[in-house]
């Protein structure tokens, strides 16, 4: 077949029109072109007086030669051979591996990372345990619900922690700007498909989910792990690491079980504070790296519609339009834009009981009032560092100390029962406490106390973070016409953007110090997302599966015993 790529046409340009544009590309006529794939379908939103759809298409040719059409082309840069996209592992059966193994390979979490590590490792005959600190994911909704509806926290089982991970709570953005030169994203994106998604996730431009698919398909991949020979434990929480001669051999569970294991994936999460401190303890090599905090912000999916389609809003190909923005302000520090949700809803997202952490979230309808993202800050190790030194190196452990704090204030503010602190944003820049809301209802839940975000001795975040928010609003309002409305609302605190520490692994993926052990996904500072944290999984299970068979990583993925699995074959 023949990839073209940046295929322009109108946003409602007629069914054939495509298949017109193809003809005219590669200068054939309508019997040479049997059929057209459409790969990706994004849209150029620059001129909102004519929004553009651009195609990305697979085509195949009948009686003439992909060659021929390609010479005809005269090197045009948007026409090449289409890539080969099918996911390719090495092994595929217990006996491609090791006789000698004395034991299963153990993934614990369960989010996007764990999720993908434990399919790819099924996949290839190994039989995974699974262990996962809180329930499968109906369970874990409930209780979810719990916190929203009643503001009782699980502390095992809520937005952070349980089947599905932190993600299962969130947009379902299924995009990425990851280097995937191994197209290993469309492997996430397939087994979605394959486990109950909408099949447009295979070609539109910024694919996404929602909440209450994401549940079903999650129980349909787990039924899928369980079917090749995996095991998935709920309510097992890994409280010690067994190390030998710096090689792991095996873990300790909160029931005082000692499970053998000499490989383990660990794709923890960005919030499994209790596991990296015990971690810490073992001597696990990590790092401190820099995160973001910051706020939510609010405002009617309507005005973003018109600011960013004009009179294309509502369309519904287009969708509720979406954001990213980017200001650096003059104190340094970057303000940026973060898990935007078109239609969406902000959620309270806390694993720890006296403290308020905010995260965003949409159905795949995306139907809902307002659209919400984080506006945040980014920070460093010396900015959180604990013990007041101007240099030398950071603990590790202090950006939780850091979170722990501006979580406390949050809940403090917000009166309890993890209610938020909120702020309109026109007194949020005006310097004076908000006492009543405007037009825009917010819609976190178990609800906000209206404050002074900024307030001398009380202020929910650093100084240097409000002072960067407060100069970054105009500069957005500069972008997006109404970003800077009085009446939108800042919600409080947006602490967990990544993980604060990284559990430094080298290029076999396993932990610099203890030789069996693979630090992947968020928690370990490897991915920022469901499909990067996906992608991660599935180049961590490969590493593992190659120590198993005794070859260098690198070669894993191109092994001459390659095989096509069965759901991409």
């Amino acid at each position: 077949m023949l990839r073209i790529t940046e295929l322009r046409l109108p946003l409602d340009h007629a069914d054939p029109a495509l298949r017109v544009a193809v003809l005219a590309k590669l200068g054939l006529r309508d019997t040479e072109l049997s059929a057209i794939h459409v790969f990706r379908r994004a849209y150029d939103a620059r001129r909102k007086a004519a929004v553009v759809l651009i195609y990305t298409v697979d085509c195949e040719l009948a009686g003439v030669s992909d060659a021929d059409v390609m010479a005809k082309s005269r090197g045009d840069p948007h026409v090449r051979p289409s890539p080969d996209t099918r996911y390719r592992f090495i092994g595929h059966a217990p006996a491609d591996f090791h006789a000698t193994q004395q034991s299963r390979p153990v993934v614990v979490g369960f989010g996007p990372c764990g999720l993908f590590a434990a399919l790819i490792l099924a996949q290839m005959g190994l039989r995974p345990i699974v262990l996962e600190r809180g329930r499968a994911v109906r369970e874990r909704t409930k209780d979810t619900w719990g916190l929203w509806r009643q503001g009782v926290l699980d502390a095992e089982s809520n937005v952070q922690f349980g089947e599905g991970g932190a993600g299962t709570f969130s947009d379902g953005k299924l995009w990425s700007q990851i280097s995937d030169r191994r197209h290993l994203t469309r492997k996430v994106l397939t087994e979605f498909v394959r486990a109950g998604a909408p099949e447009e996730i295979l070609y539109v431009g910024k694919p996404h989910i929602g909440t209450f698919r994401l549940v079903s398909m999650i129980e349909k991949m787990r039924a899928d792990i369980q079917a090749l020979g995996g095991e998935i434990r709920f309510r097992q929480k890994v409280t010690d690491v067994l190390i030998e001669d710096g090689a792991l051999r095996g873990l300790v569970l909160d029931s005082g079980e000692q499970l053998a294991t000499d490989h383990a994936v660990l794709a923890l999460g960005h919030s499994a504070r209790d596991t990296f401190e015990m971690l810490h303890r073992r001597g696990v090599y990590m790092e401190p790296k820099p995160f973001s905090v910051g706020v939510r912000i609010e405002h009617p999916q309507s005005v973003i519609d018109r600011a960013r389609f004009g009179p294309s809003a509502g369309h519904p190909i287009l969708g509720a339009a979406d954001y990213k923005l980017v200001h650096h302000a003059a104190n340094g520090r970057a303000v940026y834009s973060f898990c935007m949700c078109p239609g969406g809803t902000v959620v309270a997202a806390t694993s720890e009981p006296g403290r308020v952490v905010t995260n965003g979230m949409s159905q795949y309808s995306r139907n809902e009032r307002n659209a919400n993202a984080g506006l945040v800050v980014g920070i460093t190790p010396q900015d959180y560092r604990q013990d007041g030194a101007a240099s030398g190196p950071v603990n590790p452990l202090d950006g939780i100390a850091f979170q722990r704090f501006w979580e406390s204030r949050a809940y403090e503010l917000g009166g309890g029962g993890y209610r938020a602190p909120a702020q309109l944003v026109g007194d949020f820049v005006k310097g004076q406490p908000s006492a009543t809301l405007g037009t825009v209802q917010p819609s976190y839940t178990p609800g906000v106390q209206l404050t002074d975000l900024a307030a001398a001795g009380r202020a929910v975040l650093p100084d240097y973070v409000l002072a960067a928010l407060r100069e970054a609003l105009p500069a957005f309002e500069k972008q997006i016409k109404g970003f800077s409305m009085p009446d939108a609302v800042l919600t409080g605190v947006e602490t967990r953007t990544s993980s604060p520490l990284r559990i430094t692994r080298g290029r076999d993926y396993q932990s610099l110090n203890v030789r069996g052990l693979y630090p992947a996904g968020e928690g370990a500072g490897y991915a920022g997302g469901i499909m990067s944290a996906g992608v991660d999984g599935i180049e961590v299970a490969e590493a593992l599966a190659a120590s198993l068979l005794g070859l260098p990583v690198n070669e894993a993925a191109a092994s001459s015993s390659a095989r096509e699995t069965h759901a991409d074959g």
